[in-house]
């Protein structure tokens, strides 16, 4: 058995515990493709910064954060782990974390709405210290149906962009009860993590559902932040012409710059192939839209949560729906044109593929182990405010980075050190 792993028995629900041995596999192919998580987990397990802290997570359970609890788990804390949405489960890891690594995992690919809340619930009973979420769900809950947890919870970290802004709004309302790192705000997390994590990875699932060419498709792609920039490089990568729709005039302009056709959804319905949402916001596709698009449109989202596609628009529009592949539901519209959905509007990079790519979710995790340690050591002297991620930690992710892939770079020198902080000397 792997060194990492431990036979440790924990309560969990998982779908079955004999598929553990393929899941502590492909943990340990993540694995590889870590290597700033493995620095961190062999300081974790030296120091032991989180010894005693129980720990409530609400992430994906994938290869990749079943990587970032163990380096946990080594660190001291004691971990209750479930999931963040109900398809990006994979069951084989989920088993792999609950049977050989002793970490009580409560999660099951395609659960039903009950048992995701309920798994939430579970983890929150585990009376965390820390909290670790994806989303803000855990968060959410905690400070409306389970308020009696609160009083233990000293902070929290956030991972996604969804998440964050949904805490904004608590801290805004004056509603959080402790303070919250937005791992998310962090340099090597969103510009990387967002941009070539969900760029690589929201193609993977939508090629993997449908076994669409992409080459000669019209693309469009809904929103420009991080990930829009990622999944738009991709798409033009493989060849197809990628339309941008935004309602931020810059980041619009900036699209048109990168050589991207932009305009409103309204026309891109008419003439889109395919279409992504990457927006975190609701109704980014509705009836208008789907009354103008051609038959055998493909929509897909890959933002958090499953409300950016007005899945129940469409379904007033239809006269029939059936499933024609895995992950693919064919809406058959009462005019004779057909609407295709992927992955029930959920995160189609998680549903239908593996999520991002372990090497960019070494630098995110990272971001996650070290903001956990931060909060462990600081949590006192912060208010219930979200809180961006210190710099010296967001920089020493990018060095340990840079040291595992083997690329040097410049330092100043003492002239230029002096130079950049002074102002007299000019032409």
């Amino acid at each position: 058995m792997d060194p990492m792993a431990t036979s440790t028995a924990v309560p969990s629900h998982v779908k079955n515990l004999e598929l553990a041995d393929q899941g502590r596999r492909r943990i340990e192919w993540a694995n590889q493709s870590m290597p700033v998580l493995q620095t961190l987990r062999k300081e974790f397990i030296k120091n032991q910064p989180l010894k005693g802290m129980r720990v409530a997570a609400c992430l994906h359970v994938t290869t990749e954060t079943a990587n970032l609890m163990i380096t946990l788990r080594d660190g001291g804390a004691d971990i209750a782990l479930c999931a963040s949405n109900p398809l990006s489960t994979q069951d084989d890891v989920a088993a792999s974390l609950a049977r050989d690594f002793g970490i009580a995992t409560y999660a099951i690919k395609g659960e039903d709405n009950d048992s995701y809340y309920s798994h939430i619930m579970a983890a929150i009973d585990h009376k965390p210290h820390l909290t670790m979420d994806d989303g803000c769900d855990l968060v959410s809950i905690l400070h409306t149906k389970r308020k009696d947890a609160l009083e233990g919870v000293l902070a929290g970290t956030e991972e996604t962009t969804t998440g964050v802004i949904r805490l904004r709004a608590m801290a805004k309302e004056g509603v959080l009860r402790y303070p919250v790192v937005a791992v998310n705000d962090a340099l090597t997390k969103h510009m990387f993590d967002n941009r070539y994590g969900t760029g690589q990875s929201t193609l993977d699932g939508i090629i993997r559902c449908t076994n669409v060419l992409l080459a000669g498709s019209r693309f469009v792609v809904a929103g420009y932040g991080w990930c829009g920039r990622g999944l738009a490089s991709r798409a033009r990568g493989m060849g197809a012409d990628v339309i941008v729709t935004e309602i931020d005039p810059v980041r619009a302009i900036e699209a048109v710059m990168d050589g991207y056709r932009v305009m409103s959804m309204v026309e891109a319905a008419k003439i889109g192939d395919i279409f992504v949402t990457v927006t975190g916001n609701k109704g980014v596709l509705r009836q208008e839209h789907f009354e103008h698009m051609k038959n055998g449109a493909i929509i897909a989202n890959s933002g958090h949560f499953n409300v950016e596609i007005d899945i129940p628009a469409l379904e007033r529009l239809a006269s029939s729906q059936r499933q024609t592949r895995e992950f693919v539901e064919e809406y058959a519209l009462k005019d004779g044109r057909r609407i295709y959905l992927l992955g029930e509007g959920r995160l189609i990079n998680l549903a239908a593929a593996e999520g991002h790519p372990a090497s960019v979710m070494d630098m995110s995790f990272a971001n996650q182990a070290l903001a956990a340690e931060y909060l462990v050591q600081n949590h006192s002297k912060l208010e219930p405010k979200v809180f961006s991620v210190p710099q010296e930690l967001d920089r020493r992710v990018a060095r340990l980075k840079l040291e595992s892939m083997g690329t040097k770079i410049d330092r100043l020198t003492p002239e230029q050190e002096e130079y950049l902080a002074g102002w007299s000397e000019g032409t």
